[in-house]
């Protein structure tokens, strides 16, 4: 056992490699003083940029203040694990970019077609507090992963994971960006780890690709427009000029993600909770749509699509199956597509209904026939 009154960089030594065995990718270690960003993020949420997430602003500088949301904080320990699936081809941005031209498919972003990465990542926090405890003594502490007002990736920047690319996600140069991030805020000092400096250039791939255009500037995104948030966070009416751009995609969006060049370097898991399950990926919209409550739970039990409920998951596929019955051009398929829609009219959700009736509206004029 180490013996100090301090982390020392033994223990921190220590730290990483019970992460690496626990499926990290790497540690680092913040401070708690955030003021520098705590400007930002009230401009954010003065513009409005965080829509219907009310708790962004209910927490108020919370979210900049580690010590404050967790009184006796002195470090954060900082950790990220990458997610792709191990059996993600080597042109998996390609890959999956053709995926939204099967509009009959629907289009699910690769973080969420596994185990729900709360549990497996909050879990695996668990175990490594647990670990640095027993190495380094009595240890308060307490574990997040996207589950309260953290600023993870001001911390994970600062921490030398990676630097904020202009989507406003951590990048890193050996792993791209497609890894999630946790945290450790500990009652104890342990040195903290040297950020690194950011590699984004003049490139703006990110920017341009963003079907909704929610990148406002770089570095700066509006949630209101964001796909991820219309389908995941958003529980009310998905306004209709930003339906069109949803395209097939019924949960989240990788766009900002698949274009950027450092994603070349994105890393397969390690653990396989983060493998595909079957009936997720390309997935018949028809069949989706016709999943009952019981269906939905069933087949996204231990899924973080599970919590969006079964109304917004009806929701995001009506708004696929319109944009899909505007652009096939199979009549056999754009009948199927329109009986589907129809044998959900009943639903009791008067959203769900809403969404239906427009998905409807969006079938072409029917040609006209010659006369005989």
């Amino acid at each position: 056992m180490i013996h100090s009154n301090s982390f020392d960089n033994a223990l921190l030594a220590f730290i990483d490699r019970s992460a690496r065995k626990l499926g990290f990718s790497q540690i680092g270690v913040a401070g708690v003083d955030l003021g520098s960003a705590e400007s930002g993020l009230l401009a954010w949420l003065e513009q409005g940029f965080h829509g219907s997430m009310h708790y962004m602003a209910s927490h108020g500088l919370k979210r900049a203040r580690p010590a404050e949301l967790v009184p006796g904080t002195v470090s954060v320990i900082t950790a990220r694990m990458d997610y792709l699936p191990a059996d993600t081809p080597d042109d998996w941005p390609q890959h999956e970019l053709q995926r939204q031209d099967r509009a009959e498919q629907g289009v699910i972003s690769l973080y969420a077609r596994g185990r729900d990465y709360h549990k497996v990542l909050r879990q695996r926090l668990q175990k490594l507090a647990d670990a640095i405890a027993a190495e380094a003594g009595p240890l308060g502490y307490r574990v997040f992963t996207d589950s309260a007002p953290v600023l993870e990736v001001e911390l994970a920047s600062r921490s030398g994971l990676g630097w904020r690319g202009k989507h406003t996600l951590l990048l890193n140069r050996d792993a791209g960006s497609m890894f999630f991030l946790g945290e450790i805020y500990v009652d104890r000092a342990l040195p903290a780890t040297l950020p690194v400096e950011g590699h984004c250039g003049s490139c703006s791939a990110c920017i341009s690709a963003c079907p909704t255009q929610a990148i406002v500037a770089p570095y700066r995104v509006d949630a209101r427009r964001c796909i991820s948030y219309l389908t995941i966070e958003h529980d009310g009416s998905i306004e209709t000029e930003l339906r069109p751009l949803l395209g097939n995609r019924i949960y989240g969006c990788d766009d900002c993600q698949l274009v950027c060049p450092w994603n070349k370097f994105a890393q397969r898991a390690t653990l396989p909770d983060f493998d595909a399950r079957a009936g997720l990926t390309g997935a018949d919209l028809c069949e989706l749509l016709a999943w009952s409550e019981a269906e939905f739970l069933a087949r996204t039990e231990g899924s973080p699509i599970r919590r969006i409920g079964h109304v917004r998951w009806l929701r995001n596929v009506a708004v696929a199956l319109g944009n899909a019955l505007r652009t096939v051009v199979d009549g056999a398929l754009r009948e199927r597509i329109t009986q589907a829609l129809q044998q959900r009219l009943s639903h009791d959700s008067a959203l769900v209904r809403e969404h239906l009736l427009w998905a409807l509206e969006q079938a072409p004029e029917a040609e006209h026939k010659e006369p005989t």
